[in-house]
């Protein structure tokens, strides 16, 4: 069997900078086993594969070592794959997801495309021994989405010179940790640790942004937020809460075309 692959720097202005993913376009869907061993033999944070049925884009997403419930970076390369080499009509694509429900990617004037996600539902949280552990320092709030834990430091600078220990926090029960506080230059920034799914640290998580808008739209009292992911790759977001939706701005580029054999 051959398939085309698709590997897409997103929230990125520049090839080798944002969060890289696959996209692997199908006809029909593999069996489970087979795309996880895809996604696996990439080993990038998330693979995406689709099909396109009745006008709307099915979409699903494997990290390296799990399937997924929503993944906002993928499903941005996979709209600038459709819209830029698969020859997509039109500029705003129908997905849904079998785990998340309808999503929409709509490709904006600028070149900009905008993410159109589902808000998380936060819960406060105690600040538990085995959840700020694998921290240093110790963060001054909690909370716990749909998938993500949420720690709030003081600033911007323990987000960028933070210590963690990446066997404790696989020992979390959640997807993954969301470290956050108040930017400098920007509304929030950000880093996402994801060790128990196979991803130690996500250059840039646009789903964990369905966690963080609706946190810092309250924090800071505006609904139109910017925010940054402070990985070593880094990405810039623009982020708005829409009463239960979010929605994500950002760029992508293409950096590789090729074929899978299996």
């Amino acid at each position: 069997m051959e398939l085309k692959i698709y590997q897409v720097d997103a929230f990125a202005e520049k090839v080798f900078s944002g969060n890289p993913a696959a996209v692997v376009p199908l006809k029909a869907w593999l069996s489970e086993g087979e795309m996880q061993d895809i996604a696996a033999e990439n080993n990038l944070s998330e693979t995406a594969f689709y099909i396109i049925e009745n006008e709307r884009v099915l979409i699903r997403w494997f990290t390296p070592g799990v399937e997924v419930d929503l993944c906002g970076h993928a499903t941005l390369a996979t709209a600038h794959v459709l819209l830029e080499h698969e020859g997509y009509q039109g500029n705003e694509i129908s997905f849904f997801s079998p785990r998340s429900g309808d999503l929409a990617v709509k490709r904006l004037e600028d070149g900009f495309l905008e993410l159109d996600f589902p808000s998380d539902t936060l819960e406060k949280a105690e600040l538990n021994p085995w959840l700020t552990a694998p921290f240093q320092p110790i963060p001054v709030e909690a909370y716990k989405g749909k998938t993500d834990y949420i720690l709030v430091f003081d600033n911007e600078t323990q987000i960028k010179n933070l210590h963690y220990d990446l066997h404790k926090i696989s020992h979390i029960r959640a997807r993954g940790v969301i470290v956050t506080a108040q930017g400098e230059e920007v509304d929030f920034v950000s880093r996402f640790f994801g060790p128990m799914v196979g991803v130690p640290e996500d250059p840039v998580t646009g789903s964990a942004h369905t966690s963080l808008t609706p946190l810092w739209a309250e924090k800071l009292g505006k609904h139109e937020l910017t925010a940054r992911q402070l990985s070593k790759r880094g990405g810039n977001l623009f982020c708005e809460l829409d009463g239960e939706r979010v929605k994500i701005r950002g760029e992508a580029k293409t950096y590789l075309i090729g074929k899978i054999y299996i």
